[in-house]
């Protein structure tokens, strides 16, 4: 029911944009949210908007990623800048409603050095 898009490979500096797009089925969304996970690593939260515009970022991305959204599409992003090695991950949209939360199944991102 959500289709990320938009991982890929990047060189280190580099910019990618990433898209969730949430099927017409879902509703009562609360907030949207984008985490990831590194090789070895466990999931980790990176952003999250809430539907009243409210916007908080993890410290690692904070002044080099933005989310943001699309009400009507019911679509979330996150634009990618100055990237860096250490955020290769393989990057989560998770939408909450006021019913059940839901995953999207990931979408690859890999910063060469």
């Amino acid at each position: 029911q959500l289709q990320a898009s938009g991982g890929g490979l990047v060189q280190a500096g580099g910019s990618l944009r990433l898209s969730c797009a949430a099927s017409g089925r879902i509703i009562g969304i609360k907030a949207m949210r984008w985490y990831r996970q590194a090789p070895d690593k466990e999931r980790e939260w990176v952003a999250i908007i809430l539907m009243n515009g409210s916007i908080t970022y993890a410290d690692s991305v904070k002044g080099r990623f933005t989310i943001s959204r699309d009400r009507a599409k019911k679509t979330v992003y996150l634009q990618m800048s100055s990237l860096e090695p250490r955020d290769t991950a393989v990057y989560y949209c998770n939408i909450d409603t006021v019913y059940q939360s839901h995953w999207g199944q990931g979408t690859q991102v890999t910063v060469s050095s």
